[in-house]
C-alpha cells in the first residue's frame, strides 16, 4: 500500500530580526529626525538578522489507517509540522505528498466565522472539506449530539466559550469523514469527560473507518492509548520514530536531561531548594518512610501559608499530593530561609522514576510553583523478596499481609 502522507527532507526556516526599538517616540522626535536626514547623509545601519530553523531535514511516511503520535518539548517544531501538513504555511525545503482530504484542529476556533451560528459553521466547514450539502445534512444531527452544544447551535459562535468552540470544532472535524485528521494540543481545553470522548472517537476513526490521524499532545497517556506509532522531535529535527512506548521512553530521557530545578529568586517568597531523605539512608524504598524537605525563602515574616508536593509518574499522571490544606491552617515563615518538612510514614510508590511538583501559597493565591525539575527514584530493594513487579500492575504498592 502506498503511503497517504510522505514527507521528504522537510524544513521550515524563519528570519528573526533583532532591531532596537524605542519605547516611546513623540511626533516632534519623528519630525526632528526626518529633518536631520535631509542635511546629513548617513549610512543606515541594517537591523541584525539570524536564521532560525523550526524544522530541518525531516522525513517519514504514514499509511492509511495509521495513528501517529507526535511528542517533543515546547519549541521542538510540533505545531510547525502540523501547519506545513495542513498547507497553512509553505515549507522552505523538502517535499510533502498527501493523498486525500485533510481536516485540521490546530487552535480553538480555527476555520470558524465568529459572526455565523454554530449550525452555519458546520455547513461552512463541510464545504471547505469539499462535501456536498446533502452529505453534511446527513451527519448534522450526529455532529450536534456529539458536541453537546445543541442548546446554542443557533447562536453566533463568537459568544461560545473556548470549551464550546472546542467541542463543536472537534465534532465537525471527526464526523465529516476526512481521510486525514490532524489534531494539536487543543483537546486540553475540554473537560476530562469530553477528552475521553474525543480519544474514543479518534480510535474509532482509525481502527473502524481506516482514517489516518496525527495527534500532538503533552498527555503521554493519551498518545500511548491512541497511537501505536510515534515520532519525537528535538530542536526541529527527528529524534526518533517507531513504536510509541520506545519513543516515549526516549522522550522522557531527553526531558530528564534538560530538566533542572531553577529557583524563582525574584519573588518575595519562593522555593529555594528541595530534597528527600530515606528512612535509613538516601535510598528510597517502597513501604519505608521518607522525609520531604522544602527550603522556602521569605523576604519578611509571612502570614499563614500552605505547601504542596505533587508526585507524578513518568507519563505525567498525578499519583498523590501531600498538602498542608488537608490537615493544617498553614505555617508561618520567618525572614530568610525556612525548612518545611513533610514526613511520609510509608512510601507507597512502585519502583521507578517520578517527577516532583512544588507549591507554596496562601489560602487563595500561589506565591511560587515549580513544575518538574526535581526527580525521585524509587529502588526495588530490599522490599521485594521473591519477584519484581511488572509493568501494568499499577503505580502504588501497599503494605500487605497475606494469610490462609
Amino acid at each position: 500500500m502506498s503511503p497517504i502522507i510522505k514527507v521528504k527532507q522537510l524544513g521550515k526556516r524563519y528570519t528573526i530580526r533583532h532591531e532596537a526599538r524605542e519605547r516611546y517616540t513623540a511626533l516632534r522626535d519623528v519630525i526632528n529626525k526626518k529633518t536631520k536626514t535631509v542635511f546629513r547623509r548617513s549610512k543606515k545601519s541594517q537591523p541584525a538578522k539570524e536564521e532560525f530553523w523550526a524544522l530541518k531535514e525531516l522525513s517519514f511516511e504514514l499509511k492509511q489507517g495509521e495513528a501517529l503520535g507526535i511528542v517533543g518539548r515546547n519549541g521542538a517544531g510540533k505545531s510547525t509540522l502540523l501547519k506545513l501538513l495542513s498547507r497553512i504555511t509553505e515549507p522552505s525545503t523538502g517535499e510533502i505528498e498527501i493523498r486525500g482530504k485533510v481536516a485540521t484542529l490546530l487552535e480553538v476556533g480555527t476555520g470558524f466565522h465568529p459572526e455565523l451560528t454554530g449550525k452555519e459553521n458546520i455547513f461552512l466547514n463541510g464545504a471547505i472539506l469539499g462535501m456536498k450539502r446533502h452529505e453534511i445534512k446527513k451527519r448534522f444531527d450526529e455532529i450536534v449530539d456529539f458536541s453537546g452544544v445543541e442548546k446554542f447551535i443557533d447562536t453566533p459562535v463568537k459568544r461560545f466559550s473556548s470549551g464550546m468552540y472546542m467541542r463543536l470544532a472537534f465534532a465537525i472535524a471527526a464526523h465529516l469523514e476526512p481521510d486525514i485528521l490532524i489534531v494539536d494540543e487543543v483537546l486540553a481545553v475540554g473537560d476530562a469527560e469530553f477528552q475521553e470522548k474525543c480519544l474514543g472517537k479518534m480510535n474509532e476513526v482509525t481502527k473502524e473507518k481506516g482514517r489516518t490521524v496525527l495527534f500532538v499532545s503533552h498527555n503521554l497517556s493519551a498518545i500511548q492509548q491512541l497511537c501505536p506509532l510515534s515520532l519525537c522531535l528535538q530542536n526541529g529535527r527527528l529524534s526518533q520514530i517507531g513504536p510509541t512506548k520506545n519513543v516515549i521512553d526516549h522522550y522522557l530521557d531527553i526531558k530528564e536531561e534538560n530538566c533542572k530545578f531553577i529557583p524563582h529568586s525574584n519573588k518575595d517568597i519562593y522555593i529555594a531548594d528541595f530534597f528527600v531523605e530515606g528512612e535509613n539512608s538516601s535510598q528510597l524504598i517502597p513501604g519505608k518512610g521518607c522525609l520531604f524537605t522544602l527550603v522556602i525563602y521569605s523576604k519578611t515574616v509571612s502570614a499563614k501559608l500552605h505547601f504542596g508536593i505533587g508526585v507524578n509518574d513518568k507519563m505525567g499522571n498525578r499519583i498523590f499530593t501531600p498538602f498542608t490544606k488537608y490537615d493544617s491552617e498553614g505555617l508561618v515563615l520567618q525572614q530568610g530561609d525556612n525548612q518545611v518538612h513533610c514526613q511520609i510514614e510509608s512510601l507507597p510508590l512502585m519502583p521507578g522514576n517520578y517527577d516532583i511538583h512544588l507549591y507554596v501559597g496562601s489560602a487563595f493565591d500561589a506565591y511560587d510553583y515549580v513544575a518538574g525539575g526535581v526527580h525521585l527514584t524509587i529502588s526495588p530493594y530490599p522490599f521485594f523478596k521473591y519477584t519484581m513487579p511488572v509493568e501494568g500492575q499499577g503505580a502504588v504498592i501497599l503494605k500487605q499481609n497475606w494469610y490462609l
